[in-house]
């Protein structure tokens, strides 16, 4: 696989478990899950805006769109935030910020293949870090505030190490992509990034989202950039971003996307209000 490095944690599990509810039970519950997004009026406008940016990026002659088109159906990110990490990506090296690119959580791969082909057609070399289980969604805990829906998505948004490994040889990406298997909780504290230029959070759940704030915030390099895939969407992921910034006295306003998807650019001074 070339230069293109598999890191395997010895916490690798099957996150498929057998008390996993049954297909009937998924189905029922992800159209009650639904109907309770769509009583919200800006959820229903970002989605409608969702579909024809969409459409329009199938045919598009623009940068963006020729990305697009190779990552698309690889990826559950909006074509909001999709458009956010591409020009996220590109401000950042614009702005000459010192650092990796991380991505924690990457399903399918699609969203770390976006950054990771932004970066070739900018001419850049940057590592690029991608954290995930490999394996689905871990559980969510009581500290996410909408736990009895969250627990019925144990599990799911599977892209296995193999999946998303091969799509980055596909795409011709892989070179400078670390691909770290196992929950952030473990991978994280230990893992050799010393410096972040642009990092992509997509945990969802409170503990996952916290755990990524408090091993890799203070790694991000000033003027850097951190996206928040779930923040509109997971109260847990809200919840942990909002204690976080809190904690630290950061009062700069995130950035909005969409109805989920917020962008942070960190301050460039140590006084972060």
């Amino acid at each position: 696989m070339g230069a293109l490095q598999k890191m395997r944690s010895e916490h690798d599990i099957d996150y498929m478990k057998d008390d996993t509810p049954n297909a009937n039970y998924r189905a029922g519950h992800t159209f009650k899950e639904r109907a309770l997004r769509a009583r919200n009026p800006g959820g229903l406008k970002d989605t409608a805006l969702n579909v024809v940016l969409r459409v329009w990026d199938l045919v598009s002659p623009s940068e963006f769109s020729s990305l697009y088109r190779q990552i698309r159906t690889r990826t559950m990110c909006s074509n909001a935030r999709l458009r956010g990490l591409y020009r996220g990506v590109r401000e950042v090296i614009q702005n000459q910020v010192p650092g990796d690119f991380v991505e924690c959580g990457s399903a399918l791969g699609g969203s770390a293949a976006l950054i990771a082909l932004t970066l070739r057609q900018l001419g850049m070399s940057r590592p690029l870090w991608v954290f995930d289980t490999f394996g689905g969604l871990p559980a969510p805990t009581l500290d996410d505030p909408d736990f009895e829906i969250a627990k019925l998505f144990t599990g799911r948004c599977v892209g296995t190490l193999d999946e998303v490994a091969n799509l980055f040889e596909q795409l011709q990406v892989g070179e400078q992509a670390q691909f770290v298997k196992g929950l952030f909780q473990d991978t994280l504290p230990t893992a050799a990034v010393s410096q972040i230029a642009f990092l992509h959070i997509d945990g969802d759940w409170y503990e996952s989202v916290k755990t990524c704030l408090d091993n890799l915030y203070d790694k991000v390099a000033p003027g850097g950039i951190i996206q928040f895939d779930d923040y509109g969407y997971w109260e847990g992921a809200r919840r942990a971003v909002d204690e976080f910034l809190a904690a630290r006295g950061v009062t700069i306003p995130l950035k909005r996307l969409d109805y989920s998807g917020r962008v942070l650019v960190k301050p460039l001074f140590s006084h972060e209000s």
